[in-house]
């Protein structure tokens, strides 16, 4: 190959430069792409920042709603107190007698009417004592009449005709008795026959004698003490046959009263036991829930503010928008030493279904109307226990407002199964119940679970 074709060969293997140089450098295009993108980093990286210097520093709090409480009670309020409603009576149903259940006619919550059959024990050996027990009674009173009536008048005859027949005989023996002693006399009979006719009179003498108590006894009657030992025993009888009855009857159990059913604690077939009553559980309980109470312990402190008589309104947590009118109806003659406190009944005057034994209840206690007119006012809200702070004895809580930990100054005013009754909120509030240790009036915070 010579060397011009060799130059040829090598100068086609050579790279363009100036090709390279003008595709050389990304499009328009892709350079618009990548600015943008560029600016979305850094625009999210402000803000990432931003964020962190405005929120981070902010606590997380849990907030609670505080409850307002107040309303027209026809007076001003001079108590509040707290307690739970009773029934005024609670009856226990127990079993009299030892016996399986045979039946049960009502449930809990049934409402029954007094003298309504609650359950049946079952009754075949209480029967049958009692049909015994009866026929002794029945067979004790015959007796007594037979020996009251006396003796028949034929009895009487029958008597008679027995002692006739008797001294007959005894006049006979007499004439024998007599006849032979003239032969033993004369040597013709022997000495035994006179001892035979003398023994045979003296026995007729015996038997007249006999026979005439005997119609005698017969005319008279029996005895004063017989016929008395003979009431005896028909009592005895009658007792026995009564109580056999009243055990009978207790395998029926009756409702006592008119009223709801609160407690069942018996099934069918469950053995019952006589001391049944001296165990924890009854066989039913019951009471009238249309004669209910609020049962308070007022502090021995405030119990001055409460006159006899003096009217309340009451309310229930489960129903806080509902009220009921009240007065005091029993007040305890003796305080409670080691709560400080006295125990005082108020009456509901116009119970409903909404009310139910055992329910917490808040009682506010009203001036008299000539003492006082009605006022419309705001007695505070109900907040959490966990909300209420201390500094130096005064109590505060803390709300959010506009992001922030704001600083209320309260005061309370009595306690509830919710909390307390402080004064100083009107309800509605977003009380901190749960934050870091050392939040202030004016911190930024954060409420959990909000972003």
């Amino acid at each position: 190959m010579s060397v011009d074709t060799k130059h040829k060969d090598l100068e086609g293997l050579r790279i363009d430069r100036s090709a390279v140089a003008v595709s050389d450098g990304p499009s328009p295009w892709a350079k618009s792409v990548i600015i943008g993108g560029i600016v979305v980093v850094v625009l999210l990286g402000i803000a990432t920042l931003a964020y962190r210097f405005l929120f981070a520093s902010a606590p997380e709090v849990e907030v609670v709603r505080a409850t307002a409480e107040g309303g027209n009670v026809g007076g001003s309020v001079v108590l509040t107190a707290t307690g739970y409603i009773i029934p005024h009576h609670r009856i226990e149903a127990n079993s009299k007698v030892t016996g399986r259940v045979a039946w049960i006619g009502v449930e809990k919550g049934d409402q029954v009417k007094e003298g309504q059959v609650l359950v049946r024990l079952e009754d075949q050996e209480f029967k049958a004592q009692y049909d015994q027990a009866r026929g002794a009674a029945d067979s004790a009173r015959a007796q007594l009449e037979q020996l009251e009536h006396g003796s028949r008048p034929e009895e009487v005859e029958q008597a008679a005709n027995n002692l006739s027949e008797a001294r007959a005989t005894e006049a006979n023996d007499k004439i024998n008795l007599d006849r032979t002693k003239n032969l033993f006399d004369q040597g013709v009979v022997s000495k035994q026959a006179l001892d035979d006719a003398s023994a045979k009179y003296e026995a007729s003498q015996q038997r007249v004698h006999s026979l005439e108590q005997s119609h005698t006894l017969a005319k008279i009657g029996p005895r004063a003490e017989e016929i008395a030992r003979a009431k005896g025993a028909l009592t005895q009888a009658e007792g026995q046959a009564a109580y056999q009855k009243s055990l009978l009857d207790a395998t029926v159990i009756h409702a006592p009263i008119t009223g709801t059913i609160l407690e069942r604690s018996v099934e069918k077939g469950e053995l019952l036991t006589g001391q049944f009553a001296s165990a924890a559980r009854p066989v039913f309980a019951l009471a009238n829930l249309n004669d209910i109470q609020a049962d308070l312990d007022i502090s021995q402190d405030d119990f001055a503010k409460l006159t006899p008589h003096q009217k309340a309104v009451v309310t229930v947590d489960a129903f806080p928008d509902l009220k009921w009118d009240g007065v005091i109806a029993e007040v305890s003659p003796e305080a409670n030493r080691q709560k400080a406190t006295i125990e005082v009944k108020v009456q509901i005057l116009n119970p409903d279904s909404h009310l139910r034994p055992e329910m917490n209840t808040t009682v506010r206690f009203v001036a008299d109307e000539n003492k006082g007119s009605a006022t419309q006012q705001s007695l505070g809200a109900v907040v959490p226990s966990a909300a209420i702070r201390d500094a130096d004895g005064n109590k505060y809580v803390l709300i959010v407002f506009q992001g922030k930990a704001m600083k209320r100054d309260v005061k309370v005013l009595s306690q509830r199964s919710a909390g307390a009754l402080v004064s100083g909120l009107n309800g509605g509030e977003s009380v901190i119940t749960t934050a870091p240790e050392g939040l202030k009036d004016g911190d930024k915070i954060k409420i959990k679970g909000q972003s």
